[in-house]
């Protein structure tokens, strides 16, 4: 029955989005639906060699991802998960705390048959990341993330004090009836002042995302993101009271007019081989403002450490 209703969703949702624009993933690549740890994960798939596994964040789903898994299926398998409650994965009622959802890339990875990853993440993308890593770092070889804070590392708590950072906070029983059916208006709000240039996201984009993000659940799951910061918090200082900091290769980078180098201070209070660079001309949304930037930067780091 939930297999059923997401196809059917799915189906709907990409009605809506007839004119939307958004890059396509190539052709090779497979779609599949890796059920387990409570939720039912939506994966595409495709490529040749070393596995990389790419987790989206907030307002976007694994979509944004395909300039990058175009280039990289040349010589790495890419493994895309919509994280849970958003995209086309399943809407369950809890378990958004980073902690649970790295048991999903787990789940994802072992349906696969795949052992070791290199992580490339963004924003909320870079908590369940950071998470993964955490708990299973025997499974990560190299790890980029891209323009979003760390729950409980570094400067979290001045983080946190940032007004454009509202949403983080922003709750109550009444948060999804304000923005029911208004969806387009609140998630324009983070795509126009997290960008260096709001057209940058374009209307097609705008359009695909908002009717995925309008889908039965979905705010839903987008607000418990957030709602776990505190927990993650929690979780990533017990961890790093206890185990000490990430020793793998890390590629920190900010968008250049958003996080900037703020993203190796932030990491280099969690991992002990940080490499610091960033994005030129780009806010936030780094796939839509400066694709061939990222994918330069992202494939060169991966590339230092081919397996």
């Amino acid at each position: 029955m939930i297999r059923i209703t997401l196809a059917a969703l799915a189906a709907l949702t990409l009605a809506a989005s007839a004119t939307a624009q958004v890059p396509p993933f190539p052709a090779s690549f497979k779609t599949q639906e890796v059920s387990g740890n409570g939720a039912t994960i939506h994966v595409r798939v495709g490529g040749k060699g070393p596995a990389v596994v790419l987790l989206h964040g907030y307002g976007e789903t694994g979509d944004m991802w395909a300039p990058l898994a175009a280039d990289l299926m040349r010589d790495h398998t890419l493994i895309v998960p919509d994280l849970r409650g958003l995209g086309l994965s399943s809407k369950p009622a809890g378990g958004f705390d980073k902690k649970t959802q790295a048991g999903d890339v787990v789940a994802v990875l072992d349906r696969l048959k795949v052992g070791k990853v290199d992580l490339v993440t963004h924003d909320i993308g870079n908590m369940v990341g950071f998470a993964f890593a955490a708990l299973h770092s025997d499974r990560v070889g190299r790890f980029v993330l891209i323009d979003a804070p760390i729950p409980g590392v570094g400067p979290w708590e001045e983080i946190l004090k940032n007004p454009l950072l509202w949403h983080f906070r922003f709750g109550g029983p009444d948060m999804e009836r304000l923005v029911a059916g208004r969806e387009r208006i609140y998630l324009d709000r983070f795509w126009n002042e997290f960008s260096a240039t709001p057209a940058s996201f374009t209307e097609g984009s705008r359009v695909h995302y908002a009717a995925l993000y309008a889908m039965p659940g979905a705010m839903h799951s987008g607000f418990a993101q957030f709602a776990a910061f505190d927990q993650d918090a929690i979780d990533n200082r017990a961890w790093l009271a206890a185990k000490g900091k990430l020793t793998m290769p890390i590629l920190a980078l900010g968008g250049e007019k958003s996080f900037g180098p703020m993203m190796a201070t932030v990491m280099r209070a969690g991992a002990t081989n940080v490499t610091g660079d960033v994005v030129p001309g780009s806010g936030h949304w780094i796939m839509e403002e400066n694709p061939a930037a990222t994918v330069a930067l992202v494939r060169k780091f991966l590339d230092n450490g081919a397996r």
